[in-house]
């Protein structure tokens, strides 16, 4: 997987049906560049919830009413 600004590159295998991959072969597809585009797309997701609740917990220790949800949906319209 190659992270942006990241000199190294490593190589992440995954296991799919064989019969999967035949019907990806007839697909024009950079199956590479797309699957790592999901997967960076997702590790930001899964960072923006934990800094979501990260700050959610930091407000509800100091009393504050935090949507998290809301912060969720305003992140991804942009």
């Amino acid at each position: 997987m190659y992270y942006i600004g990241d000199a190294m590159s490593v190589i992440l295998t995954v296991r799919i049906p064989k019969s999967l991959r035949d019907r990806m072969r007839k697909i024009d597809v950079d199956w590479s560049e797309e699957i790592r585009r999901f997967i960076e797309e997702r590790v930001r997701l899964y960072e923006l919830v934990q800094i979501v609740e990260s700050v959610s917990q930091r407000a509800r220790s100091r009393g504050v009413s935090v949507d998290s949800a809301e912060l969720i949906r305003e992140d991804r319209s942009r």
